[in-house]
This record gives C-alpha cells, sequence and structure tokens, in this order.
C-alpha cells in the first residue's frame, strides 16, 4: 500500500527541514545536512522543483533494494541506440544527438506520396527532432522511438549537462546558471550537425517544449522556411512561478522562498550531497513516482526506468538549471507556429506542468490538436505511451512525414478516431 502525504503540516516540516539544511550547508555541517539534502534534490529532480510527497512501502528496505536492481538488470528500456553525432554549442559545449534513419524498403513506399507533397523533385526527407525534459534524457522518448524507428528519420538529442551531452560550458567557466534562450540556440546547433536541410517536425517534452519555443523566437526563419510541424508534450509557455505542485497554498510559499537558496548551497557540495541522496534512494523513490506518474498500476520496470534517468543528474546540474523555469516566457513565441499542424498534449494529473498550462497554449494557436489525458501525470510518453504515439504519428501524417496510411509498429497508428483513452 502506497500513502502520500501532502498536508499542511507535512509540507511545513518539510520547509523547516530544508532551512535546516541550508543553515548546515553553510555552516559547514554536511554530516547532518546531507540526508535531508536528499529530500530536496528528489523534490526537483522528478521536475517538481517544489514540495513534498512521501511513499510508504510495507516492505523491508533490503527487499526494495533487490527489487531495484532486479528491475535494472531485467528492463528493457533505455536501450535503443542510432548513429551518433556531436554538435557544438555557441559556448563550445558538446551536444550529443543520434540519428534513426529511414527504412530504404519504407522508404521507397512514401516516394509516390513525398512527390505529391513536395512537387516533382525529390526532397530532403522529413526530420523529427526530439527534445526531452529537465533531468531526464534522450531515452525518455523510448516507446515513441521504438515505434517510429524506419518509418521516419528521427533526431534524439540530450540538453547540455544531461545524458551523454558534456556539461555546459558556460555554466562550469562562468558559474552562471542556465537560460531556456540558451537551449535554444543549442537546439539549432543539433539542427544545423544532424539535419542541415530538409523540412522539420520539432517534438519537445516539458523543458524541451520550452526549448523548442526558444529557438522559435530566437530563429523565426529557420521555422518559417522549414519546420512543418511542431508537438508540445507536457509543457508551458510561462507563468510557471505560478504552479502550486498540488501543494497548499502555505507550503508553496514557504518552498518558494527557501528553495532557491537551497540549491545554490547544495549545488557547490555536489559530491557530499550525492551521498545523502543515496542513502535516501527509497524516499527519493517514492518522490519521482508522485510527480512523475499519475496511474497507480504503472509498471515498476518504467517507473524504475524513470527514477535511474533523474537519479543520474547531478545535483549541480539541477541546481543550475532551476532559475530558468521561473524566467521562461515564450508565449508571444507561439505565433511563428500559427498555421502549422500542431500537437498539444498533456495529462490532467500533471503537477509539474499543469494541463492548463497546454489549454493556455492551444487558446493562442486555435488549429491545434488538443489532447488532455485524463488518468497521466508528467512523464505522459512512459505513462501512456501508445496514446502519445498514435498522436504523434497522426502529426508527421498531417505534416507530410508519413503516408495516411502508415502505421507504427506496437504502439499505434496513424488513425484519426484515435483519442485518450
Amino acid at each position: 500500500m502506497y500513502v502520500s502525504e501532502s498536508s499542511g503540516e507535512a509540507v511545513a516540516a518539510a520547509v523547516a527541514s530544508a532551512t535546516e539544511a541550508a543553515g548546515e550547508v553553510a555552516a559547514g555541517g554536511w554530516r547532518r545536512a546531507t540526508g535531508i539534502a536528499g529530500v530536496a534534490i528528489g523534490v526537483v529532480a522528478a521536475g517538481a522543483a517544489a514540495g513534498v510527497a512521501i511513499e510508504r512501502l510495507t516492505v523491508g528496505r533490503g527487499m526494495r533494494q533487490k527489487a531495484r536492481l532486479a528491475l535494472d538488470s531485467a528492463g528493457p528500456y533505455g536501450g535503443l541506440r542510432g548513429t551518433p553525432g556531436k554538435a557544438y554549442a555557441e559556448d563550445g559545449t558538446e551536444l550529443y544527438y543520434e540519428v534513426d534513419d529511414l527504412d530504404p524498403a519504407a522508404e521507397a513506399d512514401r516516394a509516390p506520396r513525398r512527390r505529391r507533397l513536395f512537387g516533382r523533385r525529390t526532397p530532403a526527407p522529413v526530420t523529427v527532432v526530439f527534445s526531452h525534459g529537465y533531468c531526464l534524457n534522450q531515452d525518455s522518448w523510448h516507446f515513441q522511438r521504438a515505434a517510429l524507428r524506419g518509418v521516419v528519420r528521427s533526431v534524439y538529442w540530450d540538453q547540455r549537462s544531461h545524458g551523454r551531452s558534456g556539461r555546459g560550458v558556460t555554466q562550469t567557466r562562468d558559474d552562471r546558471p542556465v537560460s531556456i534562450e540558451e537551449l535554444g540556440r543549442d537546439l539549432k546547433a543539433v539542427i544545423d550537425a544532424a539535419a542541415p536541410e530538409g523540412p522539420l517536425v520539432l517534438v519537445g517534452h516539458s523543458m524541451g517544449g520550452m526549448t523548442v519555443m526558444a529557438l522559435a523566437d530566437a530563429f523565426p526563419d529557420l521555422v518559417r522556411e522549414r519546420v512543418v510541424g511542431v508537438a508540445l508534450v507536457g509543457t508551458s509557455s510561462g507563468r510557471l512561478g505560478e504552479v502550486n505542485f498540488g501543494l497548499p497554498v502555505a507550503g508553496v510559499n514557504a518552498v518558494r522562498r527557501v528553495l532557491p537558496g537551497v540549491l545554490r548551497a547544495l549545488g557547490q557540495r555536489a559530491e557530499l550531497v550525492e551521498r545523502g541522496r543515496r542513502a535516501t534512494a527509497d524516499l527519493f523513490a517514492g518522490i519521482i513516482k508522485r510527480y512523475s506518474f499519475a496511474s497507480r498500476d504503472v509498471d515498476p520496470a518504467v517507473a524504475r526506468f524513470a527514477e535511474r534517468m533523474i537519479e543520474s543528474t547531478p545535483i549541480d546540474v539541477v541546481a543550475e538549471y532551476y532559475p530558468a523555469f521561473n524566467d521562461h516566457d515564450k508565449t508571444e513565441a507561439l505565433a511563428h507556429f500559427a498555421g502549422l499542424p500542431v500537437l498539444v498534449l498533456a495529462g490532467v494529473r500533471d503537477l509539474v506542468t499543469p494541463s492548463e498550462h497546454s489549454e493556455a497554449i492551444a487558446g493562442l494557436l486555435p488549429d491545434a490538436e488538443l489532447v488532455l489525458v485524463p488518468d497521466a501525470g508528467h512523464l505522459v510518453m512512459l505513462e501512456h505511451p501508445e496514446l502519445v504515439t498514435d498522436r504523434l504519428a497522426d502529426l508527421l501524417a498531417r505534416a507530410g512525414a508519413v503516408p495516411t496510411a502508415a502505421t507504427v509498429d506496437g504502439y499505434g497508428s496513424t488513425s484519426s478516431s484515435a483519442g485518450p483513452g
């Protein structure tokens, strides 16, 4: 049985603990602070950046550890690989990407359709570029990648300081936090390296969606000349400072007040903090599940897969990204997507970027398809992969990336009758 505590009392206690941790950091009392630090890190690394949700399990810690090891060894997720490549950001940061190319046989079948869409001259193939969210990596698109392999040319990349990409040069050299604008320029560097010509479909989840908006804001000509479709999944165009993360008002205000300072302090002692993070792994897992998924019957292997991705994000990276979200406002940039096939999709029970933010995006893009998934949280593409892949496949058909009759193995089709289930 799982018990989630989100009462005002629990939040107040957590905030008090976080404040104590910050004080301990300043005083150098790392032995006492690191255990508390793990709680704060787990909250932020789950993408919530605020709040506390405690999951109690009826089995012992040793049994839980064995279960995690078993899932790690047997879990099939995150092992798909493509042709690797590297792009370089303006500041020299190495950005890792992989390309899944078209299956030649499938490409031959699509040739007549492509000629009808783009004229007699055979066009460069449409490339779908996937951008992942905060504290995740390109493997977060595992199910969609499995379904689309060979059907459409795809690029998956790791944002700076995530996955296999290098640590942000500006962040390590100049001790400067990340900005969403910087991520938009990073995406442009990846496109220049991995898809320098031909039509593009841009897909972004959470922070990845913000990255897509930042690209449009900085490079409107690229969008006008090359982008033929956009998917914005569980993301926001701004006003993230108003998100309550499922907490009472008093708790939200308190967390917002102390969390930036706590993160800055913890980020300065990353090695010691990571020890505390490992020591609080059970609590960490409960927080991730709370803020990632809404369904109670999520496959444990999928939940563990998400946990591993989030665990791999160092605390100093968590800290250097955090300020970007409150500063993010790309509402005006959405106008660059007007007239394009656009999919806006979100989980109704997303506590990190509430579905109201997706509704606001769709309100500014009246021709967009808005899909709200009732029993879904923030990681909707892992929680309901068939539905997300189905809607993406439909978007690709509308954008001319695949023929209308195409199907994607195992996780949906381009059927226009599909919808939230």
